[in-house]
């Protein structure tokens, strides 16, 4: 068994089923805007993500905003992505990042720069997610540096990554997975699922290549609140999976916001009976209030606690 450095992984040690959510940081340094966040949030689920200046726009850095939350009683996971910083600078956010008391981490290759505002920004993708991983899992597990150097006071860091399985081609990502783990990754946030056939075709070669055994796996659900953001989505970002008929679904509600929470729940009934699949990451975009309740209405509130 892996030394237990977070209670999201005491959690998961412990065999619950967890639920995960994400907060986006401000354009701004207003710390109240994450300490509303983070109460609105607490005792809804057992751990936040704090994104790392998602789709290439400059936010409050997701370290910061993690302390912030966290001073407010939440379990935080931070992201670290490859696209703004080199192995220096990531390497110093992880030892920052522990310092303060944080203990998850999310390793990202990081939305392209042309997603964003800044369209003269350079990329720097030093190293890859699969780098990333293997660099944070050398730092906490054998107490050494990218280049070798041994330190004293290594990083105390639970290790998750990304997994999408509904990019193609559908070998090499199942080859990139593999690869994760083979790095140190403990746990996968995966994609957010709309094509719950494929998720489940999916989660069999998982099994059949018995990563489910080795690492927790997550299973990515996106609130939506309407059509225009389903049909941005399945037109504009790549390995995003949404079948037409959900689509249609939400064309013929009255109600599209209701729908959303309504499909939501029942995708976390459906994925809750896949073997392997350990929780859940809600990723509620610019819609944190709607987390609790969906984990109401799908029988997953009140949260446990871990000694």
């Amino acid at each position: 068994m892996a030394e237990i450095y977070s209670r999201l992984q005491k959690k998961l040690e412990a065999g619950h089923f967890v639920v995960c959510s994400e907060m986006g940081p401000p354009i701004g340094a207003d710390p109240d805007f994450i300490r509303n966040k983070a109460r609105m949030l607490k005792g809804y689920v057992d751990a936040v993500n704090l994104t790392d200046n998602q789709t290439a726009i400059v936010r409050m850095s997701s370290i910061a905003a993690a302390k912030i939350a966290s001073d407010e009683g939440l379990e935080m996971i931070i992201q670290a992505t490859c696209r703004d910083r080199n192995r220096i600078g990531l390497q110093s956010d992880i030892l920052g990042a522990s310092a303060l008391g944080l203990r998850n981490i999310l390793c990202l290759s990081g939305d392209h720069q042309s997603f964003g505002m800044d369209k003269g920004a350079k990329n720097v993708f030093d190293l890859d997610s699969v780098q990333l991983v293997r660099t944070v899992h050398d730092m906490v597990h054998k107490g050494v540096l990218l280049n070798g150097k041994e330190m004293k006071s290594p990083p105390k860091m639970f290790i998750g990554a990304a997994a999408n399985p509904f990019a193609d081609p559908f070998e090499m990502q199942m080859l990139k997975l593999m690869k994760k783990v083979e790095a140190g990754a403990q746990f996968f946030q995966t994609q957010a699922i709309y094509n719950l056939d494929k998720f489940e075709y999916w989660m069999e070669e998982v099994r059949k290549l018995g990563i489910h055994e080795r690492v927790y796996i997550l299973a990515g659900i996106l609130p939506t609140r309407s059509v225009k953001a389903l049909k941005i989505m399945k037109n504009h970002v790549a390995g995003m999976d949404i079948p037409d008929a959900v689509i249609e679904r939400f064309e013929k509600s009255d109600d599209p916001e209701a729908e959303g929470v309504e499909m939501a729940v029942e995708t976390i009934e459906r994925v809750k009976k896949i073997e392997g699949v350990r929780g859940v990451h809600l990723m509620p975009v610019m819609w944190e209030k709607i987390t609790p309740v969906i984990v109401e209405k799908a029988s997953l509130y009140p949260r446990p606690e871990v000694d």
